[in-house]
């Protein structure tokens, strides 16, 4: 994206010029080889300040780099105290998520034992006028990709998927449709979505497998009679397709369940299974 690298160019001679900023990094997905990245891929910066106070309450810089139409602040008290966010969309479409340190505080997090999340997903060193990222610790890219479960998270989530559906089938016998969006919501995120994820990371035997956020790389993992599948859990505006993708979230979850459990050495849940689709059923079918 033209527009995007031209703000990252003028963004890298602002800093460069800048005697308050000592340090510039490019993170996130742009600079992960594991990560999908299109036009609409985030510019993702971090800018350490000898005084970042200035840089946070004043916002005139922003306007430097194109004309914001939008903006999101979260002050340093948001985050413990050690950085805050200013994300940026510009009217060129680029988004960009300045986050500000104070240098103190950035020199406290690269001599940390362990690298946070946020550099271990990728970084590049933009600008490092005091060398401050010299002893940095390299990428592993681990924190992204997907852990084998143990035993007693497999069963916690199958028997928490179990739970959800009940409330789900009360909604919709009450025709709530707002309560039971929220629900669907809550399972899909909470439920399936890592439940696959370990399918997909056992089909390739858990080395160095990422689905990205929430599912990003399902479509690229997934056959395609799966993949449709997983699509039919989604549900439209009427009850009745509600009731139909609650169905096929239930199968799929049994589906995927069992697969895992096989391959894991794990024990399924099947009376745990029984007795909630006997209640579905139950509830569904009363007058």
């Amino acid at each position: 994206m033209v527009a995007r690298e031209e703000k990252l160019k003028q963004i890298i001679s602002w800093a460069e010029n800048n005697p308050d900023i000592r340090t510039v990094l490019l993170t996130s997905s742009l600079v992960n080889p594991y990560a999908p990245v299109d036009d609409f891929s985030d510019l993702d910066i971090e800018l350490v300040f000898e005084n970042m106070k200035d840089y946070e309450t004043d916002r005139k810089w922003i306007d430097l780099f194109g004309e914001p139409i939008s903006m999101l602040e979260e002050d340093e008290t948001y985050f413990d105290g050690k950085h805050a966010m200013k994300m940026v969309l510009y009217a060129d479409h680029v988004k960009v998520d300045f986050k500000l340190y104070q240098k103190s505080e950035f020199e406290k997090e690269v001599q940390g034992e362990v690298l946070p999340e946020d550099w271990d997903v990728g970084y590049k060193v933009l600008i490092d006028k005091d060398h401050l990222t010299e002893h940095m610790k390299s990428p592993a890219y681990q924190s992204i990709m997907v852990k084998k479960p143990t035993e007693q998270k497999f069963r916690q989530l199958m028997n928490d998927f179990w739970w959800d559906t009940t409330y789900m089938v009360k909604c919709l016998k009450r025709e709530d449709l707002f309560y039971a969006q929220f629900m669907s919501g809550e399972i899909r995120t909470d439920y399936l979505v890592p439940l696959i994820e370990w399918y997909i990371a056992g089909q390739h035997n858990w080395e160095n497998i990422t689905t990205n956020k929430h599912g990003r790389l399902f479509r690229k993992y997934l056959p395609v009679e799966l993949w449709t599948r997983v699509k039919a859990t989604f549900a439209a505006s009427s009850i009745e397709e509600n009731w139909r993708a609650l169905y096929a979230t239930a199968d799929l979850v049994h589906e995927l369940g069992t697969v895992l459990t096989e391959k894991l050495k794990f024990e399924y849940p099947q009376k745990l299974e029984n007795d909630i689709r006997k209640y579905i059923d139950e509830i569904k079918s009363m007058p």
